[in-house]
């Protein structure tokens, strides 16, 4: 605990004993003063915040402050009914503020009430309830339109998580204002209650205990009375006013009294037309000249100095701006600011803006939250936002994808057709434009929408230029994934994991692995399409290798081993058997005497004619897989699995390459063919 939070502790445990102990006349005038003040202090506030989050306390100190303020009425009451008497502030206003005049005092204390009660209370329930219900049901739009913003690129992930956090706590805040705005109703009426049992067990009490007259008790406790409901009200007034002004404040660039000068005389032309009116009234009513015409000659007078604002002053002005952009733009930060490179950008020409434009049924920023969210299950990688934007320098219809500002595809959409791919023989009635998939680069055709029904009961498969597009993105992305995962964020997986593994993450990093030689591992492993979402499997095999090796193609291997049910699992979906090509001893022979050892690791020096006749047999091996419509496998020893890999990912980037390891005893595996050399 610390010292600034003892002045608010010792305030609650004060509140609590005037309730119980009574206190000194002396001590009750000082904390009414001190009531008057805070009530003024957040008035203040209130007109001086831009938004009602930046007093974001003001329920609970409503809260506190209502129970101040009874606590101090319970204490002036106890004092007028036991004493006589409430203390040199409560006697100032019951004799001074209303002269003196019981009646006169009842009257003010009246009014004060109404004000309070029927007119700002009220108000102020009224609009909280109406602020609170319309924040509850604005908070799925505002989400969604931070999502947006962030998909397109707009914001950044700190910036969307700070909006988040201020929806949330914007629906917080007025929901505690729908319920704190009944303090104050409460409280006018408790001031109406007060005031009466002082009046009348006031005079019982002067009549027969103090043996004052029916007179004289009645003009002594009716000035306490009055003196203390006056007393409490206007604080009280004063706090219902800054719930008026917190609830029915917009956020704007200014506070309050900015906003009353900038907003009010923001027409010049209208206090004019205010003067004249108040100068006719003089002229054609009993009013007193004396006092419509220097008010109007006042009014007419200030919007004369308003409307005769230099124009050359405007011109400094923006010449002003004009300079100050001038100067960003030669600051050295503003060319630093161009350097960085998105990781993911998604350009496309102006024919296509539909897709992205919500307006006009677009729902393409919805389609790239639902890929970043399948891909997060998929591959276990966060996939970083990717910036949406059109291009006027690519064709109207065309789009293209960049990574880490490198063009990885392009495609062409055409918005009013779809996209009908072929079963395997095509059918001649069905007739559009001929053009290739760009995910899987099977031929297709962009046909009519009045075609749509034909195609799809002639086999076709038929999807809609959005999904062409978000299916394109979605491979485009898994393909690099690899390209995708840096150290910063594997520092955020790492920092993930640790929230749940601490000692598995401590045993591996900062020792015996950098959180560079991680990176490596997983990159290669999402290189080769295996997924790295279970982390705990992973460091679990880096603890127990890493202090033997850091070298990342083993590690790879050992890790690949200990996820053989995952990746066995993901290539035997839908099959009862994996059929695979397997190495012959021979071919496997020759790879391993051309492995070369070297201090910095090892790698495959394979003779040019060799490689060359591997490939060749490897490649029609697959075809022949190819032609009976199964997904190709290469499977392999343990001890060459990763010099294969190197010989054939630049030729079949997209084959699994499996050793025997790798594989669940349960699953059936079938060879189809054998990799062999003469």
């Amino acid at each position: 605990m610390s010292a600034r939070d003892l002045p608010v502790l010792v305030g609650v445990i004060m509140i609590v004993a005037m309730l119980i102990v009574p206190l000194p006349t002396w001590l009750i005038s000082i904390l009414i003063l001190v009531n008057i003040s805070l009530a003024l202090l957040v008035l203040l506030n209130t007109m001086n915040m831009r938004e009602p989050l930046e007093f974001s306390i003001f329920p609970s100190l409503l809260l506190l402050l209502t129970l101040f303020r009874l606590g101090l009425n319970v204490s002036t009451t106890r004092a007028i009914l036991t004493h006589g008497e409430a203390g040199g502030v409560v006697e100032t206003f019951g004799s001074f503020v209303v002269g003196g005049n019981v009646v006169v005092g009842l009257v003010v204390f009246l009014i004060l009430i109404i004000i309070n009660f029927i007119v700002i209370t009220k108000g102020s329930e009224r609009v909280s309830e109406v602020a609170a219900r319309f924040t509850l049901d604005a908070m799925p739009g505002k989400q969604m339109s931070i999502d947006a913003d962030l998909n397109a690129g707009m914001i950044s992930e700190i910036e969307a998580r700070e909006r988040r956090e201020k929806v949330g706590r914007e629906a917080d805040f007025y929901g505690s204002m729908d319920g704190a705005s009944k303090f104050v109703k409460g409280d006018a009426i408790a001031g109406i209650i007060i005031v009466i049992i002082n009046l009348i067990f006031g005079m019982i009490i002067g009549v027969m205990q103090l043996e004052m007259s029916m007179g004289e008790a009645a003009a002594h406790f009716s000035m306490l009375t009055v003196g203390d409901g006056i007393v409490s009200q206007i604080p009280a007034l004063l706090i219902s006013t800054a719930t008026g002004i917190t609830v029915t404040r917009a956020a704007s660039k200014g506070n309050l009294s900015n906003d009353i000068v900038s907003q009010l005389l923001s027409y010049p032309s209208m206090l004019y037309v205010t003067a004249g009116t108040m100068f006719f009234l003089g002229l054609f009513t009993p009013i007193p000249e004396i006092i419509t015409i220097p008010l109007a000659g006042i009014i007419a007078y200030g919007g004369y100095q308003i409307t005769r604002t230099p124009k050359q002053d405007i011109k400094q002005i923006e010449e002003t701006e004009e300079e100050i952009q001038t100067d960003e733009m030669k600051s050295p930060e503003s060319v630093v600011n161009l350097l960085s490179v998105d990781p993911i950008e998604f350009e496309f020409g102006y024919g296509l803006i539909p897709l992205a434009d919500a307006s006009q049924g677009g729902d393409l920023l919805d389609r790239v939250v639902m890929i970043r969210r399948q891909l997060a299950i998929e591959l276990g990688l966060v996939i970083p936002v990717v910036r949406i934007r059109d291009n006027i320098q690519l064709n109207p219809n065309e789009y293209r994808l960049k990574i880490k500002g490198n063009e990885m595809a392009r495609g062409e959409l055409l918005l009013d057709h779809y996209l009908a791919m072929s079963p395997g023989v095509d059918d001649e009635s069905i007739e559009g434009i001929d053009t290739i998939e760009p995910s899987f680069g099977l031929p297709a055709k962009w046909i009519a929408e009045d075609m749509k029904e034909n195609a799809e009961m002639m086999g076709y498969t038929v999807v809609d230029p959005p999904s062409v597009v978000s299916t394109h993105l979605t491979e485009i992305i898994k393909g690099n994934a690899h390209e995708l995962l840096g150290r910063q964020e594997t520092k955020q997986l790492i920092d993930h994991l640790r929230e749940t593994a601490p000692i598995l993450v401590d045993e591996v990093t900062p020792s015996p692995l950098s959180i560079g030689e991680v990176q490596k591992v997983l990159s290669k492993l999402l290189k080769e399409k295996v997924s790295i979402r279970n982390l705990p499997i992973i460091f679990e095999t880096l603890a127990d290798y890493g202090k033997i090796t850091s070298d990342a193609d083993l590690l790879n291997e050992y890790v690949r081993q200990n996820l053989a049910r995952q990746i066995t699992n993901a290539l035997s979906v839908g099959n009862d058997s994996l059929k695979v090509v397997t190495l012959s001893g021979r071919v496997e022979k020759i790879i391993a005497d051309a492995v070369q050892q070297t201090e910095h690791g090892n790698y495959l020096s394979l003779d040019p004619n060799d490689s060359q006749v591997i490939l060749e047999s490897i490649a029609s091996k697959l075809e022949e897989l190819t032609l009976m419509e199964q997904s190709p496998i290469v499977l392999c020893s343990p001890a060459v699995r990763m010099y294969v890999r190197q010989m054939m990912e630049r030729y079949f980037p997209q084959v699994p390459i499996l050793s025997y390891n790798e594989l669940e005893a349960n699953v059936e595996v079938q060879s189809v063919g054998v990799v062999n050399v003469e």
